[in-house]
């Protein structure tokens, strides 16, 4: 794969004990110094005019004066440090990247991949919050719309969290469809399954709460039953992966079951989404805070596209999953 990365994304300091450091980004490149076929590239930082297309400019402006002041704490969880200004941008110029590189045909052993941080989903229009300053795949959906590169994105959102930032900023849209495969009733408490979208973006958002407990299974289940058919139905150009890896089954703030295999497993799932949709595909690291099962999830997507096969899940999802994957069929008219 091709991995968008750069050193200016660890001058974000979070600070002692915090998930969300530039550790992250260091164990993912370990992980990855001898597998084959890794390609770094730099890219670009994100400009105010693009990063404006889905923040406000009052919270641009504020943001950057809290860096300017030496930063801290924005809220209880989300921290800035001088550098956090440099380092969003660049995160959002990676995403852009990333987009960009697979609409001009980077796909297979090439398929772009952001490594970016600080990540994006939580971020709303005129606000910080759970770690996120800049909402990452939101910049880089909007600005192609925006420059007339592509007509529709969709961003599928595997991270652990619910991207209510990513939702709240395309909810009313027609032109891109947000996904989510979330733990229920945790942080931010959004993303039920009647959240799907309002005004010309009605139908256009699907959220997949799941309990506590659940794995490989409910997840494909989910994909299959009702992403794979709500995509085909929405015709996007672009499917941008909201990559977090914080739903697996090791990582020390969720509790649901995902395997490494698990990984490999949906990656394989949306390449086939993105080929039978003649859409490009892209990947935007969101969370993840076990280092060891971040970076083995990285690794396990880029070695899905070198050529590994995802060994076959052969349990039944559990029965929540089976009736919420009905629930968002008839919710998104999929019956």
């Amino acid at each position: 794969m091709q991995f968008g990365y750069s050193e200016v994304c660890l001058d974000h300091d979070t600070g002692e004990r915090h998930p969300e450091a530039a550790d992250r980004l260091r164990a993912i490149r370990r992980a990855l110094k001898h597998e084959h076929g890794v390609d770094y590239q730099d890219a670009p930082p994100a400009d105010r005019e693009v990063v404006a297309s889905v923040h406000t400019d009052d919270y641009v402006d504020e943001f950057e004066e809290f860096c300017d002041d030496g930063g801290g704490n924005w809220d209880r969880d989300t921290v800035a440090s001088e550098g956090t200004w440099e380092a969003a941008l660049q995160s959002a110029g990676l995403a852009r990247w990333a987009a960009e590189e697979a609409l001009a045909g980077a796909d297979g052993r090439q398929t772009p991949f952001a490594l970016g941080r600080p990540p994006g989903h939580h971020a709303v229009s005129d606000d910080a919050m759970g770690f996120c300053f800049f909402n990452n795949v939101a910049v880089a959906a909007q600005g192609l719309i925006d420059a007339g590169e592509i007509d529709r994105a969709a961003i599928f959102d595997w991270d652990v969290h619910h991207g209510n930032g990513t939702q709240d900023i395309f909810y009313d849209s027609e032109d891109v469809f947000y996904a989510s495969i979330h733990e229920e009733g945790i942080y931010p408490g959004s993303g039920d399954v009647d959240e799907s979208g309002t005004g010309d973006g009605e139908g256009s958002t699907l959220n997949a709460p799941l309990p506590a407990g659940v794995g490989d299974p409910d997840y494909l289940h989910i994909i299959d039953e009702v992403l794979d058919p709500a995509l085909a139905e929405f015709d996007t150009d672009l499917l941008i992966v909201s990559a977090g890896f914080d739903a697996h089954q090791h990582d020390p703030i969720s509790r649901h079951h995902v395997t490494t295999e698990g990984y490999g497993l949906m990656t394989d799932r949306m390449r086939t989404i993105a080929d039978r949709n003649d859409a490009a595909l892209a990947f935007v690291l969101e969370g993840g805070y076990g280092l060891d099962t971040l970076s083995d999830g990285v690794k396990m997507v880029h070695e899905t596209f070198d050529g590994r096969e995802p060994i076959a899940c052969e349990d039944d999802p559990d029965e929540p999953a089976v009736e919420i994957a009905e629930r968002l069929r008839t919710e998104l008219d999929l019956d």
